[in-house]
């Protein structure tokens, strides 16, 4: 079953499936035309330039999803998922991240996704994935200089996980298409791509594309 609307559920699938990410601030019409062109597993909204979410704004693109049978998530804040009725919430990597897993699911409970980015943090990710966690990210702090070193640990982690643990795995800030498919190619479940403010219906068509080819990436 995928990372669908309506089951508040995510399991692992036999093929890598793209999770986008969008700002809180896109347009519902080119989202909802972005879900129509290609295979997505969840849509992510996050906070616009570290602005507050406005519910108003966040109710069509929830809606986008919802009607395509997408998951709609929202980053960070677990009490506005239930309010607006979207499917989940996820949290972003960071030192206080099992206790705010604890308070999400405190406030969701079992019929919400509640997704984690563990960042670069074995211990951490296998705290969270016993504690229920729906799905386990590894991605890349905005801090970290060293990119290409980070590149290598996020698919290192990838790999790590996918082999020992069942609970479904998402790569994120994944910057290239060719990340993306070294990514799948390692056994990420989902790789989260956030979508040009402008972006064409080709754009996701070269993303689903990008990690429909692992096998390209070996």
């Amino acid at each position: 079953m995928p990372l669908n609307s309506g089951t508040h559920a995510v399991t692992q699938e036999a093929a890598t499936r793209l999770y986008l990410v969008v700002g809180a601030d896109a347009a519902p019409d080119r989202v909802a035309a972005l879900l129509d062109a290609a295979d997505v597993g969840a849509l992510l909204v996050v906070p616009t330039d570290g602005a507050q979410f406005d519910a108003a704004t966040l109710k069509p693109l929830i809606d986008a999803a919802q009607q395509r049978g997408v998951a709609a998530i929202l980053e960070g804040d677990a009490q506005l998922v239930r309010t607006l009725r979207a499917d989940g919430v996820h949290l972003p990597a960071g030192k206080d991240i099992v206790e705010r897993y604890g308070e999400a699911r405190d406030i969701l409970g079992n019929r919400f996704i509640v997704g984690v980015d563990a960042g670069r943090t074995r211990h951490d990710a296998m705290t969270l994935g016993e504690a229920g966690a729906d799905y386990i990210g590894f991605g890349i702090p905005a801090h970290v200089e060293d990119r290409e070193t980070a590149r290598a640990r996020r698919q290192e982690l990838i790999a790590w996980w996918s082999e020992i643990f069942e609970v479904p795995c998402v790569a994120f800030d994944v910057d290239a298409l060719d990340d993306a498919t070294a990514l799948a190619a390692a056994g990420a479940d989902f790789v989260a791509l956030t979508a040009p403010a402008d972006a064409p219906a080709s754009w996701i068509e070269a993303a689903t594309q990008a990690l429909s080819l692992p096998e390209a990436a070996a």
